[in-house]
């Protein structure tokens, strides 16, 4: 299964683009991953918040197949421990999934279309977190289940 995260925005800082670049090398190792940058919108100062989450949906909406399974990293979302989501993540490469789409939105959310394609929400905390941080924050969860399920010395409960 492919696994891919698609996030609104450009990582800036070089500490995060290194983090996100640890974790990418790392989770390649298990299986293709695809990390995945949509640029942010031109003139957003002169949008509205729903224009501006209609256009970053339609840039999301662009990158997805039909077949993908996409899971929306959202506040809202269903929450796991790391055990809860290494197997939610096994379940996932189980079924038959060709890719493994994890969305993470603008600082906005979503637009509702983007919702209605999502075949699921997922929530890292009851916390917000900046789009930078999250990042490196997810992939870290994302290589530490993928350790956790080949029984890796990685993960300590």
């Amino acid at each position: 299964m492919k696994t891919t995260l698609i996030c609104i925005g450009r990582t800036n800082e070089t500490y995060w683009q290194a983090a996100i670049g640890e974790y990418t090398k790392r989770l390649r190792r298990y299986s293709p991953f695809e990390f995945t940058e949509i640029a942010d919108l031109k003139n957003a100062k002169s949008l509205t918040e729903a224009q501006i989450k209609e256009a970053e949906g339609g840039n999301i909406l662009r990158q997805l197949t039909p077949e993908d399974y996409v899971a929306l990293l959202d506040d809202k979302g269903v929450q796991y421990t790391s055990l809860q989501f290494a197997d939610w993540y096994r379940r996932r490469a189980l079924s038959g999934c060709k890719r493994l789409v994890f969305v993470i939105g603008g600082p906005y959310g979503f637009s509702s279309a983007v919702y209605a394609r999502a075949n699921e929400k997922l929530s890292l905390s009851l916390m917000t977190f900046s789009h930078q941080i999250v990042r490196p924050l997810f992939l870290e969860q994302l290589y530490r289940a993928n350790t956790i399920l080949r029984n890796e010395p990685y993960h300590h409960e």
